[in-house]
């Protein structure tokens, strides 16, 4: 049965395929690092959206499913650490490197206490990179704070997700609440990344 979900998740696959291959041109034609990263976090959206109208909303308690989705905020905050902040970007890459492995291996070995520090700590660090660094990123084309306004959505989606994986809640965001607006939050997210992101073509 298709439904309302399913119809953002569709809309939200479509966009990340966009990004996915216009990336992947930028890439092809400059060469340039950073795009890769992108790249990467665009195209595990759009597979996460793809298994999520296949498989439904409950996948996302599967830990490798968790695991595999810290990639889209990890690959984005790197991006942006790689093209506009190339002073600290070793050390953020370091720091994502870290992360996801502190995130597989607690989820993965069902480390529930060192898991409930772990996804909310890296998911929300990456997040606020990818909030906050587009409005402080020098050289940035006008209209590229939109990739914050997409970050600022990632990361309260992602922070509440955690939250809830590891059996707590974040102020309101009940479960029944999150599972309401995350797929139209997604949609929003990257429909805010598709106009920030467009801006440097």
């Amino acid at each position: 049965m298709f439904t309302l979900d399913n119809l953002f998740l569709l809309l939200t696959g479509l966009l990340a395929a966009y990004l996915c291959w216009y990336f992947w041109r930028c890439y092809n034609l400059h060469k340039a690092l950073h795009n890769v990263y992108y790249l990467m976090g665009f195209a595990v959206l759009l597979v996460s959206g793809l298994l999520l109208i296949f498989f439904g909303l409950g996948i996302l308690a599967s830990p490798y499913v968790l695991t595999v989705a810290s990639l889209i905020p990890l690959g984005i905050s790197m991006g942006i650490a790689e093209e506009y902040y190339p002073k600290w970007k070793k050390y953020f890459k370091w720091f994502a490197v870290v992360g996801f492995l502190a995130i597989a291996v607690t989820s993965i070995g069902e480390m529930d206490t060192l898991r409930k520090i772990a996804v909310p700590l890296f998911h929300g660090v990456a997040g606020m990179v990818i909030f906050l660094g587009p409005f402080f990123a020098k050289l940035a084309p006008q209209g590229f704070f939109w990739v914050g306004i997409g970050g600022l959505l990632i990361g309260l989606g992602g922070i509440a997700l955690a939250f809830i994986s590891a059996g707590s809640q974040l102020l309101f965001f009940s479960p029944t609440l999150v599972m309401m607006i995350l797929t139209p939050l997604l949609l929003l997210m990257t429909g805010a990344f598709t106009l920030g992101f467009a801006k440097k073509g």
